[in-house]
């Protein structure tokens, strides 16, 4: 039907439309977040999934990263995240647990290793505190190489064990039952 009213009512009216709501407020913040993701082709599943970021200088900003990580970072010459970091740094950030993919050379190895470092904190002379394993020599030489560099001037050490006998010459023949 049609609404009769007056010049005044409509001004009235509109005033009241114009006021944003909280829930107006959170539904254009999830259409912009959609947007990022879509623009970035981010396919994503979940509930209470945090946002994505956009630059590698949100994660000192929100998440608190070591400065020497994110020094790190920059040094090594990444200065725009990739899709797979703008989305999957902020969730293991957050805790929770993941299954990714993304073609080859897309920066899953730093996807993984920043938040790895991040949640270790500081190191701590306490043996093995986070064990990363391959399926290929090729590949955990990769990931053995990028968290050298990621976690360089940090005190973290970074090894990487390939054979069983290396091993025990490396860390002493009761590293086994010592980790």
């Amino acid at each position: 039907g049609i609404k009769w009213m007056s010049s005044l009512e409509a001004k009235l009216e509109d005033a009241k439309d114009k006021k944003p709501t909280a829930e107006k407020l959170e539904r254009l913040r999830r259409e912009k977040i959609n947007r990022f993701r879509n623009q970035h082709r981010i396919n994503i599943q979940g509930t209470d999934l945090p946002d994505p970021i956009a630059t590698f200088e949100q994660l000192q900003e929100e998440y608190k990263v070591h400065p020497k990580i994110m020094e790190n970072i920059q040094a090594a010459g990444f200065h725009v995240p990739t899709p797979i970091q703008m989305q999957a740094i902020p969730v293991m950030l957050h805790g929770r647990e993941l299954l990714a993919s993304a073609p080859t050379g897309s920066g899953k190895t730093l996807a993984f290793c920043i938040p790895l470092l991040t949640h270790l904190k500081q190191p701590r002379n306490k043996g093995f505190r986070a064990l990363i394993i391959s399926p290929t020599r090729e590949l955990a030489s990769q990931t053995h190489r990028e968290l050298v560099k990621l976690a360089e001037g940090t005190g973290f050490r970074i090894h990487m064990i390939h054979k069983a006998t290396e091993a025990a010459k490396k860390f002493g023949p009761k590293s086994s039952k010592k980790f």
